[in-house]
């Protein structure tokens, strides 16, 4: 059996779904069986942080090929290059992709947002998607799907069978554990951290909830400073990728007069982010909506208490590890901050909890599933694959 997956999203302009599809293979190569291969569609003209090269070997072929997801000339080329290499599956980690690939097809969905939170995205954009997922959903012999929130909402939008949809959870990359005092202490030098913080870690999309999570820490510094004096030392690191079409958070700041206890640090590289999160004294995502929310699963693998909302694919992945809020409300989540602030000996018990929820998901496992789709697929059977429910 030879399956393709189609890494040409493993470059920079696809950070998460690039991450996806390299753990997913490093972790698929050791579970291959003795006819089973793996040929990994790749792009070397693209900007990447990752080596896809390195895995080339005895199971593995690295087929190199220079074409966008976004170009239209995928339609033939790829379908051309899969015959060429008697690809038995074929898996897109992308809805843009080659509809008619040849052999049979697989392809991940993450999350509806330009769906859910329409106002986000332009409406050419929003049918674009509409349309394209549908199209990949229509084509695909089965689909992947990453919590069992995102099931849900793929079921309800587009009205697929059941049987044809499978949730397969991501998991925290190995590098994700509790950092030595000596590394924490160089990211904090680094980025001129304080002894204490309080940490977000994504981007700054509307859907992310950032103005409920600053007004939540002004009501939080306000009140502690009548109540108590603990949270005066603290300041809130709101750390990721910035989209300039959304400056609100960094207004509503200034216009709180937070900026001395707000900082805005932007992107952060991948190796100094496990020492980001393990510095943290508290983890807070709010977000409305997550098709997995993995920064939750890493914060927790450092072993970073975490403050999450109760919506989407959260619940999933945190089950009784984390104290869960509803993201529409200010006052709930001002309250569980002063709770785990105030409490040494809560955080101690969350960040325990924490990582033992996080050791729960593992890439081995998430390849280990994704094998057994392909290998069904693959011999043309129709039925109905475990899933994987909440972990608690």
């Amino acid at each position: 059996m030879n399956f393709c997956l189609d890494a040409r999203t493993a470059t920079d302009h696809f950070p998460g779904i690039g991450r996806y599809v390299v753990n997913l293979a490093q972790a698929m190569v050791p579970l291959l069986g003795g006819d089973e291969r793996l040929i990994l569609l790749h792009d070397p003209t693209q900007p990447s942080r990752w080596d896809l090269t390195a895995l080339a070997g005895e199971r593995v072929q690295v087929v190199d090929i220079s074409i966008s997801p976004f170009s239209l000339r995928q339609q033939w080329t790829i379908p051309h290059i899969l015959r060429g290499l008697e690809a038995d599956l074929y898996h897109s980690p992308y809805y843009l992709m080659p509809y008619r690939p040849g052999p049979p097809m697989v392809v991940t969905m993450y999350d509806l947002i330009p769906l859910l939170f329409p106002h986000q995205v332009s409406p050419t954009a929003r049918l674009l998607f509409r349309w394209m997922t549908a199209l990949a959903l229509r084509t695909a012999s089965h689909v992947i799907v990453i919590s069992q929130a995102t099931r849900r909402d793929l079921l309800t939008f587009y009205h697929l069978p059941p049987q044809k949809v499978t949730a397969i959870p991501l998991a925290a990359d190995p590098a994700f554990h509790p950092q030595t005092p000596a590394e924490i202490e160089r990211v904090r030098r680094k980025y001129g951290l304080p002894p204490d913080y309080l940490l977000y870690l994504g981007i700054n999309k509307p859907h992310k909830n950032l103005a409920r999570l600053i007004e939540a820490f002004s009501r939080l510094t306000h009140y502690a400073l009548r109540i108590t004096h603990y949270v005066s030392r603290f300041t809130l690191i709101i750390a990721g990728a910035w989209d300039p079409r959304y400056p609100e958070p960094q207004q509503q700041a200034q216009a709180l007069g937070l900026e001395e206890i707000i900082r805005f640090l932007g992107p952060v590289p991948e190796a100094d982010l496990p020492a980001l999160y393990a510095g943290a004294t508290l983890f807070v995502f709010p977000s409305l909506y997550e098709g997995f929310g993995l920064p939750v699963l890493e914060a927790m693998a450092c072993g970073v208490p975490v403050i999450c909302s109760n919506t989407s694919s959260l619940p999933e992945i945190v089950g009784q590890a984390a104290i869960m809020v509803d993201p529409l409300d200010v006052d709930e989540l001002t309250a569980a901050m002063d709770r785990v602030l105030g409490n040494q000996a809560l955080r101690e018990e969350m960040s325990g909890k924490g990582m033992m929820q996080a050791g729960r998901f593992s890439w081995e496992r998430t390849a280990r599933e994704t094998l057994r789709v392909y290998e069904s697929v693959s011999r043309g059977q129709g039925q109905r694959f475990a899933f994987w429910g909440v972990v608690g």
